[in-house]
């Protein structure tokens, strides 16, 4: 994690000048993403030296959500213009699904055709669905609607021939009285020991013992688990709980934003997670650090919006922009260096590059480091 420290050892007001000059540019130069780049690599566009000997050029993709202002026919004109080879497409959850009429497409199987055909006639891929949801919420109505949406989803899926589903975990109550989710990551006093165990014997294992059997009989056998706060899944250590209580339907959907916050080497992650084959989907995000608010608040203390930053300790940013390109360079080497089959899919949270200009930013950066990596 050195090399992440002093990617990141720059203060907020340091941060939000070097960066509010940038949100006018809809294509990024060389000279702009040197600013967020690491010195030892200083030039992401440049040409490597190295050989690309057996590395496979990995499709870089996009999540939705980005475009949920536009129709769907605007947003593969935005995607196609990028050079992005592959999309991730929301079927419902806490991201809406406004580019996919799910029950349309589940109830038509000639509409769905015609909708994927949208995207194959650019050249982009639905690599992956996700339903991100809490099927296990305390709250019934929640949870059996995030339950029909995943269960449409697998067989849309399946109609599609698409082989990865991406969600959440979801999380329970901490007893059957309660009404509210309860995220416990902490096993003292005593009864948050028992909330926990309960949680997992009782409603985690089993819902996802019975969705995984359910995707399994349709032929998906891919449920990519985003590692979230606020989940049980929200680690490696829980998502490989998971798998080996559920099978091997269970992976990751490796955001690393949620895993630098938590301490983690997102290298060491990506090897750990995918030497046992459980990393079947990865967002491109990144996470800047505050250090003069790290030292006084700690990590928990997360901000979503540009008026909380000044006493935020982190917050979301685009690839490139939290860390330098060195170390993402190492990154998309280290699913290279694994064999993942996945895509890089860009889902772009960053309050100061927000929306579409976060996106563009984030392609420039993965482009750039994947052509160094593989000679081109």
């Amino acid at each position: 994690m050195k090399k992440q420290s002093e990617n990141s050892a720059i203060g907020r007001r340091e941060f939000l000048a070097a960066t509010s000059g940038l949100l006018a540019a809809a294509v990024p130069g060389g000279e702009m993403l040197a600013h967020a780049a690491s010195s030892d690599n200083p030039t992401p566009g440049a040409s490597a030296a190295r050989p690309a000997g057996n590395l496979r050029k990995i499709p870089i993709g996009v999540f939705d959500p980005v475009y949920d202002h536009l129709s769907l026919d605007a947003m593969l004109d935005k995607v196609t213009a990028l050079g992005l080879e592959a999309m991730e497409i929301g079927t419902g959850g806490y991201p809406n699904n406004r580019h996919c009429p799910l029950d349309d497409l589940v109830n038509d199987r000639a509409k769905a055709k015609a909708w994927v055909k949208k995207f194959e006639d650019r050249g982009i891929r639905v690599a992956t669905l996700s339903c991100h949801g809490n099927p296990i919420h305390p709250d019934p109505q929640h949870a059996q609607k995030d339950i029909d949406t995943f269960r449409k989803t697998v067989l849309l899926a399946e109609i599609l021939d698409v082989k990865v589903i991406v969600g959440f975990s979801g999380c329970p109550g901490g007893t059957p009285q309660d009404t509210q989710p309860n995220w416990i990551t902490y096993r003292w006093p005593p009864e948050y020991a028992k909330m926990q165990d309960w949680q997992w014997k009782e409603k985690i294992v089993p819902y996802w013992k019975d969705a995984a059997k359910y995707a399994r009989e349709h032929g998906i056998k891919r449920l990519a688990f985003e590692m979230h706060p606020n989940f049980a899944v929200y680690n490696p250590r829980t998502l490989m709980k998971l798998r080996e209580a559920v099978g091997e339907e269970i992976g990751a959907n490796c955001d690393l934003s949620h895993l630098f916050w938590q301490g983690c080497d997102p290298v060491e992650v990506i090897h750990f997670l995918g030497k046992q084959g459980a990393i079947f989907h990865a967002h491109m995000k990144d996470t800047v650090f505050f250090p003069e608010n790290v030292n006084k608040y700690g990590v928990l203390n997360f901000a979503f919006e540009t008026n909380e930053l000044d006493l935020a300790s982190e917050t979301f940013r685009a690839v490139g922009y939290g860390h330098g390109a060195g170390l993402w360079k190492s990154i998309v080497k280290a699913y290279m260096d694994v064999g993942f089959e996945g895509i890089l899919s860009i889902e772009n949270e960053d309050p100061i590059l927000a929306g579409e200009v976060g996106v563009e930013r984030a392609a420039y950066v993965l482009k750039n480091v994947r052509k160094e990596l593989l000679g081109e």
